[in-house]
């Protein structure tokens, strides 16, 4: 009988763990797709989500220190005044001391919070010799992306019905495949402009620790360096309406050839003069 159960363990485990390399396998077709159960943040795909995760890692272990602290105060105070031990209360009110620790300390831990979170916040804030610039507008409910750079070439990019992807982008996990991709080229500095053609959206890709509120009349800057090619998926973090579940981001991140080539399709297609090509252009000098 213990054998058996032995053999049962054994043999649950070997099909948990070939499910798993299974379905890392699978993952790893599309960059940036999330999966089922997944706990913290997704890897790091730009420097800007590198110091992210950097932040809440320093966070978690600030917080767990607290609580911890927090618990055993609590546990002391149950165990030392409780009414079997300590039958008559104290009558001391106020401790300078102690007043002055609870004080000083929680200022301290913020300052050692807003140094790292402020140097954060202006990091990705605006791109620093950014190679290329596109400019996202959200709209009920999808959103346009437009390459000034490329002869203000405009792509407009919508979720796909399941039939839709079922027949065009079957391996593209459903609610998050759209028809036109945003595509982008690997290793590159661009600028993230953001803006709402009705109400307010949230340009959001979990990956790229990018989450832009874009409001109309009112453009917002950010931006993204990709280090790995692959095809990576965000949604609309801002309530937008009915249809607001419903307006999912694709980037399609490609090597700059691939780029050119891409750039060179949609603008014959669309009728536009070609420009010059990205691979070949000349980098912006240092400012």
């Amino acid at each position: 009988m213990f054998g058996k159960r032995v053999w049962g363990v054994l043999g649950f485990l070997s099909v948990a763990v070939c499910l798993g390399l299974a379905t890392g396998a699978h993952a790893q077709t599309i960059v940036g797709q999330p999966h089922d159960w997944q706990m913290g943040f997704p890897p790091s795909f730009t420097p800007v989500m590198e110091r992210v995760a950097w932040l809440h890692n320093l966070l978690l272990v600030i917080i767990t220190l607290i609580t911890v602290l927090v618990l055993v105060l609590l546990l002391y105070v149950m165990w030392r005044f409780h009414v079997s031990r300590n039958p008559v209360p104290t009558t001391v009110t106020h401790n300078t001391v102690l007043e002055i620790a609870w004080t000083i300390i929680p200022i301290l831990i913020l300052v050692v919070i807003a140094i790292p979170s402020f140097r954060l916040l202006y990091y990705g804030d605006k791109a620093q010799d950014a190679a290329m610039t596109v400019k996202v507008t959200g709209h009920q409910w999808y959103w346009q992306y437009e390459y000034p750079d490329q002869g203000n070439l405009s792509i407009e990019s919508r979720i796909l019905s399941e039939a839709d992807r079922a027949k065009l982008k079957p391996n593209e996990p459903r609610q998050l495949a759209v028809d036109e991709d945003m595509v982008i080229p690997v290793n590159t500095t661009i600028r993230i402009i953001g803006t709402g053609a009705d109400v307010m959206h949230g340009w959001t890709v979990w990956g790229f620790g990018i989450k832009k509120t874009v409001i109309p009349g009112r453009l917002n800057e950010g931006w993204i360096n990709v280090e790995k090619e692959g095809l990576y998926y965000g949604q609309c973090s801002q309530i937008c309406g009915n249809g607001h579940a419903y307006m999912p981001v694709a980037v399609l991140v490609v090597s700059k050839p691939e780029f050119d080539k891409w750039v060179a399709q949609k603008k014959k297609a669309a009728g536009l003069a070609p420009a010059t090509t990205f691979a070949s252009a000349t980098p912006p000098a240092n400012r």
